[in-house]
């Protein structure tokens, strides 16, 4: 009797449904460590192909010192250099990545039998430094001759293929013929260099459409399967609005050339900080590392300081330090499409009483800030798989480039100097005017079902809640006693061109670059403003509670 009744309860143990703190798998913290070459810099004559050569010497050195998995990716004309391939053999036998980085040079163009349209042997301009310059046929040829010159050289084809940005056609080429495991391009950026990458996926990685390698996919069908990690570790606070209302954006980002960031011990410990122990839901990531153009005496003193911080967490268990190669194997093993993911920065390295959460899916994308208790929902970015690239059939002939996604809210382009756009709590009061419902001490966590919610308490009792789903997001409200009257209002600078077409209470259709697409109030409602309101729209909410579908259909 008492056997059979312990099988019974052992029965009825295993067979229970587990809590979500028992299923929920501890998120793994990932750091790439990549450094990418080129074997010349025609923009300083100062910078020698010996500089460039012993920067990487110095890297190696470093990083081997602790013991530190590093990704090398090779731009063709440092692929063919025999020096490099000396040295990078070496590398590749003691565990660290040799790949390839996707800025196209002059003899790159020549191998593939193509006629070089460049200033220099090397010219970052997009028409002729990027894929995104060629025609499709072009680009086959010039991924075919770097995949046999690579494959002659380290007996394999790279596994990692990453630059600033590759165009979709190439991306797909490359994972359907020599099957890539990992990919890599820009973090969010406005104009820097004369690139554009605005709206995506932000940090972290992402399974990229057939139709636009910027666009996260929403389907195994419409995804190249080669996850696209985000590159340099952006500033989850002070990146996104970083030269709001001059000619172009700073940059503020792990990159150790950056006296600001990268290279201040202060901004790499609460960076690491955020990285290593605030929510993220499924995985955490940045990059690490310098192209080899800044030069040793350039990135000397912040790599030598952000060394022992990554093998000191690395030693605690709080981050992994690993391949691209390791990392796009992972992903691709664990996850079928891109999964919602959450960059989480609730402490101000600055003291400025600022706090962000971004929050990503195959979906969407949002941002919520907090300046002090004042919350705005600053940014959010739809996603659809059938949006086509400018340059999926054709090449681009600009010296820029521009990939971007379809917005519902967007703080920069939508703000200007001292008029922040955003989507904000408002209480209506009885009088016709309103005011902004504070947000003090705001709770973030993840959830049930990798959701991610955000929780604060009013003085006066009154809850509130947002929580992002995979494909929606929700604003709620409950109350002890008496319920506030609150809205979600939706203001931009003045002046400011905004996609939407039309507004109905449960639609908005829009359209960008000619993509039409909408968005869906599925609970509560839009409501236009009348005649010289100073709001662009506001949502409504039904017993108590705002759901906005995150899908465009």
């Amino acid at each position: 009797m008492p056997c059979r009744m312990l099988v019974l309860l052992l029965l009825v143990f295993t067979m229970a449904p587990r809590s979500y703190a028992q299923v929920h798998e501890k998120p793994k913290r990932i750091v790439n460590i990549v450094n990418f070459i080129r074997e010349i810099e025609p923009r300083s004559a100062e910078i020698t192909k010996e500089v460039l050569y012993q920067t990487v010497v110095s890297q190696i050195n470093l990083f081997s010192k602790f013991h530190l998995p590093a990704t090398y990716l090779l731009q063709y004309d440092a692929l063919i250099d025999p020096k490099y391939q000396q040295l990078l053999k070496a590398r590749a036998d003691a565990g660290d990545e040799i790949g390839g980085w996707w800025e196209i040079t002059q003899p790159h163009v020549e191998a593939a039998g193509l006629k070089w349209r460049g200033r220099y042997p090397w010219d970052w301009h997009a028409n002729v430094g990027f894929s995104t310059g060629y025609t499709p046929k072009e680009r086959e040829l010039l991924v075919d001759v770097y995949m046999k010159e690579f494959k002659a050289v380290f007996g394999r084809y790279p596994a990692t293929v990453a630059s600033w940005f590759i165009d979709e056609y190439s991306l797909a080429y490359m994972y359907d013929k020599y099957h890539i495991v990992a990919s890599a391009n820009c973090k969010d950026q406005i104009g820097t260099d004369g690139y554009t990458l605005w709206g995506g996926y932000w940090n972290q990685a992402y399974f990229p459409s057939r139709l636009d390698a910027y666009m996260p996919a929403q389907t195994t069908q419409g995804q190249i399967g080669v996850p696209v990690f985000r590159m340099l570790g952006s500033d989850p606070i002070y990146q996104y609005e970083s030269g709001l209302g001059s000619n172009g954006q700073g940059v503020i980002t792990l990159e150790p050339v950056y006296g600001h960031a990268g290279a201040s011990s202060d901004w790499v410990k609460w960076f690491m900080q955020s990285l290593a122990d605030e929510p993220c839901l499924a995985f955490a990531y940045t990059q690490a590392g310098q192209e080899n153009s800044f030069t040793w005496d350039g990135m000397q003193k912040g790599l030598e300081m952000q060394a022992p911080i990554f093998d000191s967490l690395r030693r605690a268990g709080k981050i992994t330090v690993e391949t691209m190669e390791a990392s796009g194997k992972w992903f691709k093993e664990k996850f079928a499409v891109t999964p919602a993911t959450a960059v989480t920065a609730m402490s101000d390295y600055r003291s400025e009483g600022h706090k962000t959460v971004w929050y990503n899916s195959r979906f969407f994308r949002a941002n919520v800030s907090w300046a002090n208790d004042s919350l705005n929902i600053r940014d959010i970015h739809l996603f659809d798989e059938k949006v086509r690239s400018a340059y999926l059939d054709q090449r681009g002939t600009s010296t820029q480039c521009v990939y971007e996604t379809l917005p519902f809210v967007d703080g920069n382009k939508w703000s200007k100097a001292g008029s922040l756009a955003g989507l904000r709590l408002v209480e209506l009061l009885p009088n016709g005017v309103t005011k902004e419902i504070s947000s003090e001490n705001p709770v973030v966590k993840e959830a049930e079902g990798n959701q991610l919610l955000i929780a604060w308490q009013l003085p006066t009792g009154e809850k509130f809640t947002i929580r992002f789903f995979e494909d929606r997001f929700e604003v709620a409200s409950s109350s002890i006693g008496k319920p506030v009257n609150w809205a979600l209002e939706l203001t931009t600078a003045q002046g400011i061109q905004i996609p939407f077409t039309a507004i109905t209470p449960k639609r908005i259709d829009a359209l960008q670059d000619g993509f039409a697409y909408h968005i869906t109030c599925q609970q509560g409602y839009f409501e236009k403003p009348t005649a010289n309101e100073p709001y662009i729209l506001r949502i409504m909410p039904a017993n108590g509670k705002v759901v906005i579908s995150g899908r465009t259909e």
